[in-house]
């Protein structure tokens, strides 16, 4: 059972725990590589288009192999975990959990929405704001519970992408020609099939008011594909939420065995599955096995994005990866200002909000500018955090969280 929802002045305080700014934000790098290629338009092979050549090529098959559908997962889990932390500070500060959840959780869906209007269609935001509903209806169910639901979630996408898949296979026969490119990409809830047109190119080029028609008209097709993930996402929340009531990083050193097990066999399933749905994506199996890949990554990238995570957080308790620590903490503090801004940038460099380069650059070349951008994202996050106690946006829907503006101070 949780702990109890109303006012507890026993409760101890509770601190940030700096693994959880770790992985969000290592996890920005990959919300970003994958954001990007579908802001930057069908030059990129994520978003749908023809490849100009074998960088392309090759650095689409990489993303897809490697990041598509893995880090998403891992902001859903931090998003569950951080729902237990909410709930400690509110029996800390001897309010009710309720009131304060469902202030959070109607201004994330406002920011989701601003900025889907706004930047990009494909927003997690309003999702994240209506799975959070679910999560708190869930919140008294034992942690055991929770991961049987989650895998419950887990297997119904799975069987429903297969079923599809083989279907696909067994309709289809031998006309199939060409890798799956039918997609339009990845967005961070998965694949969606928002195919660009000539006249979506010619609206991202145009001026603002020709690229917020261009988002309402993407708007339903993203929020359909967040609404096929959702399964996806939830499970990651519950398994979240199941950890956070076992207080998993409350004792990192006597979890190391067990992160480390965690990558020696999540690292080789998650790889292969991966690999396997990249293959399915951009050939050389051809279009007619696209579902059965994903299938396939839907169903091991739990395994390597947990890889993932556990890799970093051992990798941070060395000597050498304790400046990585202190690199990736800050933009974790404050990942949604992080989040929000990398649509903006992105917006500016694509869109006809400034350069309006929707379509004329391939998918190398935005992965070399994503890095640079993410390089940068670090560097101004421990900046702006000596001086403030959080950012932006972290800002606002702290004071939506507790019904007023706190003091701003460092």
């Amino acid at each position: 059972m949780t702990a109890p929802l109303g006012p507890s002045p026993a409760a101890p305080p509770v601190a940030r725990i700096g693994d959880i700014d770790v992985l969000r934000g290592f996890a920005l790098l990959g919300i970003l590589l994958i954001n990007a290629q579908l802001m930057a338009g069908p030059a990129t092979t994520l978003g749908g288009g023809a490849v100009a050549g074998l960088a392309d090529r090759g650095a689409a098959w990489v993303l897809t192999a490697l990041v598509a559908g893995k880090f998403y997962l891992l902001f859903s889990f931090l998003f569950g975990y951080g729902f237990t932390l909410q709930q400690r500070s509110a029996e800390h500060a001897s309010v009710a959990f309720g009131p304060r959840h469902l202030r959070r959780t109607a201004a994330l869906f406002l920011l989701g929405l601003a900025h889907a209007v706004l930047l990009y269609p494909g927003d997690i935001l309003m999702t994240y704001a209506v799975l959070g509903l679910v999560l708190f209806a869930l919140r008294a169910v034992p942690p055991r519970t929770l991961l049987r639901i989650a895998a419950g979630l887990l297997g119904t996408l799975v069987l429903l992408f297969l079923v599809h898949g083989l279907f696909a296979l067994a309709l289809t026969g031998p006309e199939r020609t060409g890798a799956a490119t039918t997609a339009a990409g990845t967005t961070t809830a998965g694949p969606t099939t928002v195919g660009p047109t000539a006249d979506l190119v010619a609206a991202y080029r145009g001026g603002p008011g020709s690229v917020l028609l261009a988002n309402l008209r993407l708007l339903p097709e993203f929020l359909a594909a967040n609404m096929l993930y959702s399964a996806d996402l939830l499970a990651a929340f519950l398994a979240g939420l199941a950890a956070g009531r076992w207080r998993a990083s409350a004792d990192p050193g006597h979890h190391r065995a067990r992160m480390r097990r965690i990558v020696r066999r999540g690292l080789p399933f998650g790889l292969a599955g991966g690999l396997f749905m990249a293959a399915c994506t951009h050939g050389p199996l051809d279009s007619g096995w696209f579902h059965i890949g994903q299938a396939a990554g839907v169903l091991t990238a739990p395994a390597l994005t947990a890889a993932y995570a556990c890799g970093v957080l051992l990798l941070v308790r060395t000597p050498a990866g304790r400046k990585l620590a202190r690199a990736l903490a800050p933009a974790g503090r404050m990942s949604l200002t992080n989040y929000l801004t990398q649509s903006f940038v992105l917006a500016l460099v694509f869109t006809g909000y400034g350069l309006g380069l929707y379509g004329r650059i391939g998918t190398a070349t935005v992965l070399a500018g994503c890095l640079v951008l993410y390089a940068v994202q670090l560097a101004l996050s421990a900046l702006l955090l000596k001086y403030l106690r959080s950012g932006p946006a972290e800002y606002v829907l702290r004071a939506a969280t507790r019904g007023g503006f706190p003091q701003r101070t460092r």
